[in-house]
């Protein structure tokens, strides 16, 4: 875990530069690092957010304590800068730290008579996400069509397995498409979206490894490896490497293509096989060492909903999630939500 010493100041500076239009992501006290796959399991705690920067640098003073300012700062030709210099000059209870701010951070909520701000825990549109019931179907995501665009996007990425967020204008154009109520398949971000009257499923787009081919990749016995930014294989023997099932479903053994045939046909050819120099067919990654899906966790992170590192738990190959990380149409609100998980933070 990395402890940043953000504070209310920088949550009021930050509402500030994105009503002047800036696209600055909102701070959140409890977050996953952005950094994927390499970041996996390391969190980002911001335990300072319901304090203004005068109040953290008057107790450093009482403490005998120093600090070092950044120049950068005082440099107005950085937004920040600019939009902390505008908060300083508004009166008392019109902005920044001079409005003293508190908010439980936790909760959202100011408390009676103070001003409330938005900060990590909002409205994070999970209601609109809904795990796969496939008995297999790790990775693959059914989502609502009033799903909101930074929920989607969130979607798209863990699904597709990548780092980078789509552009505004293809989000836009999606988002659009499914709110208007059409029935379409699309691709963004490496994942494809399946729009159907009754359903919209959402899960890595095959074709993308025809369009970009990569050599199999090694797994070396007893080393925990992702592949495609989806799954954590590992296995117990030397030889082995892991490649999608597209183009070796007809080499699979009949029980494993039994299990493929469980899953919509969109998501069949992006599970991952092992194949092996001394064997002669692949094989289904989960019947020769342990595959764990990392969508769904990633995606739980991504909008919040686990809020103690003790959450995430295996999902293996083949077997039912232990715990529910998106519990369905039901979920009417976050606390809610966090009751019937369990998952309030300790």
């Amino acid at each position: 875990m990395i402890l940043f010493a953000h504070t209310a100041d920088d949550i009021a500076e930050a509402e500030l530069m994105r009503a002047e239009g800036s696209t600055l992501g909102r701070l959140r006290d409890w977050s996953p690092s952005p950094v994927w796959p390499e970041g996996r399991g390391l969190m980002l705690l911001r335990p300072m957010l319901g304090a203004g920067r005068g109040e953290v640098r008057d107790w450093l003073k009482g403490q005998g304590a120093a600090w070092i300012d950044d120049p950068a700062n005082e440099d107005v030709r950085f937004a920040r800068s600019r939009a902390r210099k505008a908060l300083t000059r508004l009166p008392v209870g019109e902005g920044g730290a001079q409005r003293r701010m508190r908010v439980d951070c936790a909760s959202g909520e100011a408390a009676p008579g103070q001003s409330a701000l938005t900060l990590s825990r909002k409205d994070d549109g999970s209601a609109a996400v809904r795990s796969s019931p496939l008995p297999t179907g790790e990775g693959s995501i059914n989502i609502d069509r009033l799903i909101d665009a930074s929920t989607l996007a969130a979607v798209l990425v863990c699904a597709g397995g990548g780092d980078q967020l789509p552009r505004g204008d293809r989000l836009s154009a999606i988002d659009t498409r499914l709110r208007a109520g059409e029935d379409f398949t699309a691709t963004l971000c490496g994942a494809r979206i399946e729009a159907r009257s009754g359903s919209v499923l959402v899960t890595r787009e095959t074709g993308e490894f025809a369009r970009r081919p990569r050599a199999p990749l090694p797994l070396p016995p007893g080393v925990e490896t992702v592949w495609d930014g989806r799954w954590a294989i590992t296995v117990d023997s030397a030889g082995w490497s892991v490649v999608p099932a597209a183009g070796r479903m007809a080499a699979l053994s009949d029980t494993d293509r039994g299990m493929l045939k469980a899953l919509p046909s969109a998501t069949r050819g992006s599970m991952p096989v092992l194949i092996r120099h001394d064997a002669t067919a692949p094989v289904l990654a989960g019947t020769a060492g342990k595959a764990t899906s990392l969508v769904e966790e990633r995606l739980a992170l991504a909008l919040d909903r686990m809020t103690h590192e003790r959450d995430p738990g295996d999902v293996l190959h083949g077997a039912s999630s232990p715990k529910h990380l998106f519990s369905g149409a039901d979920i009417t609100d976050d606390r809610a939500l966090r009751r019937t998980q369990g998952m309030r933070r300790e």
